[in-house]
């Protein structure tokens, strides 16, 4: 007989951590069922939970994530993939979605069963995601899509629902721009190298080929080549066994010796003389000898090739709490509280209406004729008139709510300074609160320089002789107020630090768009929304006296054109005072920033109504000219 502590479903537990060692071929593999979210971690394996009632849903879920999971380890070699991996991020989601669906595909191929397993996750995913519900492609990741896409091609079996639906709002697409490609998925499927060259050209045929980086191929032809050089120099000079089995031929012909030597200290002068010469001759140069000043801008921005920063060195990343001590995180949030006082009870009429429209939004249709769930009074009627007639349940469903992310990029200028930062900070204060209720998940970052006029930056470049057009000549600073997965109670106090006397200083926008870009688009959530909290165009007096007058608003519009062309991201805008809608295609403009809290929780309500008419509507979108 059973003790009343012993958990039913334990049993099945030690059985599929066994059967996930041995499908991993990893007799080490530490298997885990936790309520933290699956992943895979050196040789920690982490399950969903299963609870005693051992649903149906729950043991599906639980087998196909950890099949899953094994055939990743036992297909995929983490050195091959991180050598062919791409630099984008867009890119990269696409390159690895690629390769979990041909480790999942080999698998299939080999042990039948495992898709299944497999198709079970997926639609579990797919559900929670809200793949189903989705109409365009604009609003489906297009990375998740192409993963979708080679797993049934590769394997012939059809999608769960969601997945189906999210690979066929691409399908058209992704077979257009790589149907060449395509041909050759099965000769590459069972060939990590040769599959990461393939899912590398299908990369490029979706247009993310300047996200590839380097062709490691490639860079592996010039190091042979170097290495080849460098074994002809070293050779009149060996030693050891190379000595001994020339010594034959060295005695034969002394004269040939001398000479070899002769030409070996030859070439080793002509590469000295080759050192010496100038270095700005591309032609005479091997790639990997190419002279590191000025860098080269290509890595500086990926919206813009042509924007140059002088240095990088003394720009920072930084957390809240690593600018100020606790006690005074502390006191200058209560400050900020009793800067706001008067507002609390506006601010708190807003933030119940937001949460209100936003759980509106979660559950708002109903599933009906089931054969369990709350009894449907409206076809009671049907029951009174035929008794035969069986009871009909029905059960609300969630819809068109996907897990979603939202940053707040906040404008920390010098001339936010006053009301206008404050109740930015308080703004944010409540919809991270606000959204955290409704499991959204919510990132807050600042961005301003660390000093005013140029820092150490412009010190550089003024010791170093003034070079003509410079670029960006200021230090950045970009601040974490709040990280995605951080819970608000640990940031609280955080938001005070832009009361610190001194923190506001200039901003340069396109730069600090573009990371708070980079930081979302990497989050695993099926939606990312990107607001941006500014009043006007970027300022950075040092830069703008060396630089064109439009450097650096030339750069924010090619940044915002990029977050918008890649549409991975939902991006909008509220200027305050300023109109920005010169710069966003989705913004409003607000005169009074006590309007700023009304337009921050409307327009964020709004993106989750069903309608688009109402949508645009409630956000006051203005489409720039």
């Amino acid at each position: 007989m059973a003790k009343p502590n012993d958990n039913p479903a334990e049993p099945f537990k030690k059985a599929l951590a066994e059967a996930t060692k041995v499908l991993a071929d990893n007799a080490e593999l530490n298997v885990s069922f936790t309520v933290d979210p699956p992943g895979v971690s050196n040789d920690q394996v982490r399950l969903p939970q299963v609870s005693r009632r051992m649903t149906r849903a729950e043991v599906l879920l639980a087998r196909g994530t950890a099949d899953a999971f094994a055939l990743r380890l036992k297909y995929h070699n983490e050195g091959t993939g991180a050598r062919y991996a791409p630099q984008g991020q867009m890119a990269r989601d696409i390159y690895e979605a690629m390769e979990t669906a041909r480790c999942e595909a080999v698998g299939a191929r080999a042990m039948p069963g495992t898709a299944s397993n497999i198709d079970a996750k997926i639609a579990n995913e797919a559900e929670r995601k809200g793949y189903a519900q989705i109409t365009k492609a604009s609003e489906a990741p297009l990375a998740t899509a192409a993963g979708y896409m080679i797993r049934h091609l590769a394997t012939g079996r059809d999608l769960p629902e969601g997945a189906g639906n999210i690979m066929n709002l691409w399908r058209d697409f992704i077979e257009t721009q790589c149907g060449d490609t395509l041909e050759s998925l099965d000769d590459t499927l069972t060939d990590q190298t040769a599959f990461a060259k393939f899912a590398r050209q299908m990369i490029d045929d979706l247009g993310y080929g300047d996200q590839l980086g380097d062709d490691p191929d490639d860079m592996d032809d010039d190091a042979d080549d170097e290495a080849g050089e460098d074994d002809d120099q070293d050779q009149p000079d060996s030693t050891g066994d190379d000595e001994d089995d020339s010594q034959e031929d060295t005695e034969a012909d002394p004269e040939q010796s001398q000479e070899d030597q002769q030409d070996a200290a030859q070439a080793q002068i002509s590469m000295d003389e080759v050192d010496d010469t100038d270095m700005s001759d591309e032609t005479e140069m091997p790639e990997g000898d190419m002279p590191q000043e000025p860098p080269a801008p290509a890595p500086y921005s990926e919206a813009d090739p042509d924007y140059v920063v002088y240095e990088t060195r003394f720009d920072e990343e930084i957390k809240a709490e690593d600018l100020a001590e606790p006690q005074e995180l502390e006191r200058l949030r209560a400050y900020l509280d009793q800067q706001l006082e008067p507002l609390k009870g506006a601010v708190s009429r807003l933030a119940n209406k937001l949460q209100r429209r936003l759980q509106a939004q979660q559950n708002r249709s109903w599933e009906f004729d089931l054969e369990e769930g709350t009894l449907d009074a409206g076809r009671l009627a049907r029951v009174v008139a035929n008794p035969t007639t069986p009871l009909s349940f029905k059960q609300e469903k969630d819809t068109e709510f996907r897990d979603t992310c939202v940053t707040l990029l906040l404008d920390n200028s010098g001339s936010m300074r006053g009301r206008p930062i404050s109740i930015a900070a308080i703004c944010a204060d409540v919809l991270a609160r606000t959204l955290e209720r409704c499991q959204v998940k919510v990132e807050i970052l600042g961005f301003t320089t660390r000093a005013w006029k140029g820092g150490q930056s412009r010190e550089t470049w003024l010791n170093e002789g003034r070079p003509g057009t410079p670029g960006r000549l200021n230090d950045l600073r970009h601040i974490i107020y709040k990280s995605a997965d951080a819970p608000w109670r640990r940031s609280r106090d955080n938001l005070g630090l832009m009361m610190k006397e001194g923190l506001l200083k200039e901003n340069i926008d396109g730069e600090a768009l573009e990371w708070a870009h980079r930081r979302v688009a990497g989050r695993p959530e099926a939606r990312k929304i990107l607001m941006v909290i500014s009043d006007g165009a970027p300022v950075d007096d040092s830069t703008l006296s060396v630089n064109p007058a439009n450097y650096l608003e030339k750069h924010l519009r090619d940044v915002i054109a990029m977050v918008e062309r890649r549409k991975s991201v939902e991006l909008l805008a509220i200027g305050i005072g300023h109109d920005v809608t010169r710069y966003y295609n989705r913004a409003v403009t607000i005169t009074d920033v006590e309007q700023l809290a009304g337009a921050m929780t409307e327009q964020l309500a709004s993106l989750f109504d069903k309608d688009p008419r109402a949508r645009a509507r409630v956000m006051g979108i203005k489409r720039a000219s």
